[in-house]
């Protein structure tokens, strides 16, 4: 395989990857201690396979305060044919190699753009009033940067329990488990099980709680299935994608739970119509939120009669979940400063330049 090839290769799993960009700096890694360590064989990936998830969650945890955790099939597919098989990065390794480090300081130079136009985005909202916000211009900006749509899935997350939460927080909302006197004996056995699931034993029938929504976590693994859910029952799905029946469907197979919530770009009112009729459906979705009803209730919350309220509340929660979702980088760490990426000229490896080597 030659370089552009490789390049190519190399360039595929970037433009794939969400803004962490974890596999990048997976093969960056592995590039940095072939060359630097020289304790590893390019062509055997069994002698950096398992290591080099290790390498880069040292890098990460410095550059984001957090390491990947996803499953390690997943982390593999970095060595997939159609991601950088061991082919291309016997190639890679070759021109870096030969070049200084120009393949790992281009990796972490897409890493550091991909973190510039997330801090662009972010100051939609992290510099916006409540009278100037507008929920529309926020989405459009991931939407429209290639470098931020692979993290789009997870900025609608953030708006939506940002908006929930918010909301449900300030409406004082209580949930209460309570059991009937009657069941005062099988209560009694199992009181050690109850206090420790429902904190609910014979001198305690009744449990009050504040009602809140929880974002199952963040991370960059694959699909979940769950996105969120409430302390008082139903199960949260959000996706950034128009609902259809194949996706209405995987959503109500793929989530145990006789309350779900479907929050979605938009949804045809035949579709609707369709999971409201299907038996086994309509008692399971007991809602389709959609990306109007957002931009809705974020305007009433933000410059409607109880903005007063909610609106500075609603754009902090905003900011603060963009940024646990996606830490700041205030730019490379030391670790990485020491290898004077910066001294490096990043045309060497440029498609144009490279097209020069092979012709």
């Amino acid at each position: 395989m030659d370089i552009v090839q490789a390049k190519k290769k190399l360039d595929g799993v970037i433009n794939g990857s969400r803004v962490h960009l974890y596999k990048p700096i997976q093969i960056a890694e592995i590039l940095y201690r072939d060359r630097v360590h020289k304790d590893i064989e390019i062509s055997n990936r069994d002698t950096y396979r398992t290591q080099s998830r290790k390498w880069r969650d040292q890098i990460s945890i410095e550059l984001l305060g957090r390491k990947c955790t996803s499953s390690a099939h997943f982390q593999d597919n970095v060595f997939a044919e159609n991601a950088v098989p061991v082919e291309a990065l016997i190639t890679l390794a070759s021109f870096n190699k030969e070049h200084e480090g120009i393949v790992e300081a281009y990796i972490y130079s897409k890493f550091k753009g991909k973190y510039e136009q997330l801090n662009s985005a972010l100051d939609l909202c992290r510099n916006a009033e409540k009278t100037t916000f507008q929920l529309l211009d926020f989405i459009n900006s991931f939407s429209t940067e290639s470098g931020l749509k692979r993290s789009l899935d997870k900025i609608y997350e953030i708006i939506v329990f940002s908006l929930f939460s918010t909301v449900i927080e300030n409406t004082g909302a209580q949930v209460s488990i309570t059991i009937p006197s009657d069941q005062l004996p099988i209560l009694s056995e199992f009181s050690a099980l109850t206090k420790a699931l429902m904190c609910l034993d014979p001198e305690n029938m009744i449990s009050v709680k504040d009602a809140k929504i929880y974002r199952v976590g963040v991370t960059n693994a694959a699909d979940r299935g769950v996105d969120m859910y409430a302390n008082w029952g139903p199960l949260v799905q959000v996706k950034h994608l128009s609902l259809d029946v194949e996706l209405a469907e995987s959503i109500v197979n793929g989530v145990t739970s006789d309350k779900i919530v479907i929050v979605c770009k938009k949804a045809e009112k035949s579709i609707i119509n369709s999971i409201v009729n299907q038996v086994g459906w309509k008692s399971r979705v007991q809602a389709i939120i959609t990306e109007l009803d957002l931009i809705e209730w974020y305007e009433k919350a933000l410059r409607g009669i109880y903005s007063e309220l909610l609106g500075q509340k609603l754009l902090d929660r905003l900011v603060e979940e963009v940024l646990l979702e996606f830490p700041s980088t205030g730019g490379l760490p030391e670790a990485l400063v020491k290898r004077k990426y910066s001294t490096l000229e990043l045309d060497v490896f440029s498609d144009e330049e490279l097209a020069k080597t092979i012709n």
